[in-house]
């Protein structure tokens, strides 16, 4: 017969198997056999992308908008009770830094998958290295690029794109422009593989109007606004363009366009969405003061997610309720769309999921509207979630839609 001391000792291991028993089930854990498995760790997401240098803003303003709303996913209790955690590398916006960024977050950090990468010229040469990790399952998630590489076989099973593509985007300027009754296109571009990318997107839209460009010119990745742009203004201006579609970053635009008021060629300027419009556009404000001339007018530019002031879209009153007004931006919002995505996956993986349960439920996201009127795209099939592109033009110093982006796919 048991002492009352023994008696006390089996109640409590009882009363304690049954607290941590349903301590589990309210936290969504799962079993193992006979055994409890409570996984309450940290979700682990890799970034590598840029965070200093002349393209600074465009990492951190993407991180920002990403980060925003997984803070607000953390304080509601995570993902059954795991938070989302993000470790984050500085790459420059150069090639190898990025690969040696992934590589450690892979090999060292063993997170559950990539996210929130910046560049074409970055992300191209981490694609060998996804390839290389096959078996492994990683992925990379929501990259701000529109290029084609890992678009296409054999990469696009590694990557996730939520954003429209740079020759969507490319497409719609050319056809506004058309549009609009320009025939003479030049072309601006930055000399790596993310300009060459705009290019060809360019000159494929162009020939699809019979048209060709007239003329490109080009400047080195990572050039800043201080950079001259005056040789590449002349030589588009001399070749006739009466229009000029760039494909580039913020730094290097502004001073193209800079150069070219300055010189008195108002010809319209159209840039894409990674060019960061917003600061793009700041620091054109902040030159116009200094030089007594209005650098704003007739610019052009194409989003990938639409405006922060739109508020006919359930993601954007989202976005403006959880952040500040100085930090409504493009670029922010594409950051909270990239994070409202992978958390919807998250949540469908299921209890303690593994990297193939990940990669399954981003493609079970077919049909799911993430509060933009659209529904996602992706499937086993195809890894591209979003075709939309909208149009913005400046007016009286600020971006404001135009009315032929609207009803565009």
């Amino acid at each position: 017969m048991r002492s009352a001391k023994q008696r006390f000792a089996v109640l409590a291991v009882f009363l304690f198997v049954l607290l941590a028993s349903t301590w589990t089930v309210l936290n969504g854990a799962s079993y193992g056999g006979s055994n409890l498995q409570v996984d309450l760790r940290p979700i682990v997401i890799g970034i590598s992308n840029v965070q200093s240098g002349p393209s600074e803003f465009l990492g951190q303003k993407l991180l920002q908008g990403s980060m925003a709303y997984f803070n607000l996913v953390n304080e509601k209790g995570g993902i059954r009770g795991r938070k989302i955690s993000i470790i984050l590398k500085d790459d420059k916006y150069e090639p190898n830094p990025a690969v040696q960024n992934t590589n450690e977050l892979i090999e060292n950090d063993k997170v559950f998958f990539l996210f929130d990468y910046v560049g074409t010229a970055t992300l191209t040469r981490v694609l060998p290295l996804l390839k290389y990790y096959e078996k492994e399952k990683i992925v990379n998630v929501a990259p701000f690029t529109g290029a084609e590489p890992q678009r296409k076989p054999p990469y696009d099973k590694f990557v996730f794109n939520i954003r429209a593509s740079y020759r969507e985007e490319t497409s719609a300027l050319v056809g506004y422009l058309h549009a609009k009754g320009y025939r003479r296109i030049g072309y601006l571009g930055q000399a790596d593989a993310y300009g060459k990318s705009g290019e060809q997107g360019v000159t494929e839209a162009l020939a699809d109007l019979g048209l060709t460009m007239v003329d490109s010119v080009s400047y080195r990745r990572n050039q800043s606004f201080e950079t001259d742009m005056t040789e590449q203004v002349k030589i588009l201006r001399n070749a006739g363009a009466d229009a000029v579609i760039a494909v580039g970053v913020y730094g290097p635009c502004a001073a193209f366009i800079r150069d070219a008021r300055m010189a008195d060629w108002n010809v319209p300027v159209a840039n894409v969405s990674f060019v960061g419009a917003e600061i793009m556009l700041a620091k054109l404000t902040e030159a116009s003061k200094k030089l007594g001339r209005d650098l704003t007018t007739n610019l052009i530019n194409s989003q990938v997610v639409p405006s922060a002031d739109d508020l006919r879209y359930p993601l954007v009153v989202n976005f403006r309720a959880r952040n500040q007004a100085e930090n409504y931006g493009f670029i922010t919002l594409e950051g909270w769309l990239n994070a409202v995505v992978v958390t919807e996956a998250l949540r469908r993986a299921g209890l303690s999921p593994s990297r193939e349960d990940f990669i399954r439920a981003m493609e079970s996201l077919h049909d799911w509207d993430p509060g933009l009127g659209l529904k996602l795209e992706f499937s086993s099939a195809t890894h591209q979630g979003l075709h939309r592109v909208w149009l913005t033009r400046t007016i009286l110093g600020r971006w404001a839609p135009d009315d032929y982006s609207q009803g565009r796919r």
